[in-house]
């Protein structure tokens, strides 16, 4: 486990007292720490203290892997213990589930609709859970469902879910979209980030 603070210049301040228990969960490869990246750097921007907190499993394997990211005018600790997460932006709908009971009673889990298989189903010891969606749904009022990784395969780079999600989550955060865009340009290579961009905004207009 990595904890670090994000340090990036303050270009606005946080008068509306802005704050957030987040988790970021999925599987190994799926871009858990880049995504992290963008939310602490544009929460940075916004003036809030940020830590974040990554846990990486049996990545190599497609393993679950969770980030957690707090952020606040004062924040000591980036671990979100269960029923305190006010995120939880899933990269896989089965690790939704798997993760669902950390979500606070008014908090929202949005959900990329794709079903990747773990490697208990891979290897025919487990079968891959039915109606996860609805399972979800009934532990959480507040569930997004969102196609991502369709999205990113119509703008050409699979690799872009996370940035998609991060623009379903950019449009309930409080923090201004040029604050979002700005966060991305900072973090995201040059060579990527036109398509980048394009997926933030796919993602915030949902």
């Amino acid at each position: 486990m990595h904890e670090y603070s994000i340090k990036n210049n303050i270009i606005n301040s946080n008068p509306k007292g802005i704050k957030a228990n987040i988790m970021i969960v999925g599987v190994g490869g799926q871009g858990s720490l880049l995504a992290s990246k963008v939310i602490g750097t544009a929460a940075i921007k916004k003036g809030l203290d940020v830590k974040v907190s990554e846990v990486h499993g049996m990545s190599q394997r497609g393993g679950s892997v969770v980030t957690y990211v707090k952020m606040g005018d004062r924040v000591y600790s980036p671990l979100v213990e269960k029923g305190e997460a006010d995120f939880i932006i899933s990269f896989e709908k089965l690790e939704a589930l798997r993760w669902a009971e950390y979500i606070a009673k008014d908090g929202t889990i949005i959900i990329n609709d794709q079903h990747i298989d773990p490697m208990p189903v891979i290897t025919g010891e487990k079968k891959y859970p039915l109606d996860v969606i609805e399972k979800i749904s009934g532990m959480c009022d507040n569930t997004i469902v969102i196609d991502a990784f369709d999205i990113a395969k119509n703008l050409g780079n699979i690799k872009v879910v996370n940035i998609v999600l991060i623009g379903v989550y950019a449009k309930i955060s409080g923090i201004e979209k040029e604050i979002w865009e700005e966060a991305l340009r900072d973090v995201v290579n040059e060579k990527y980030l036109a398509i980048n961009l394009k997926a933030f905004e796919e993602g915030y207009n949902y």
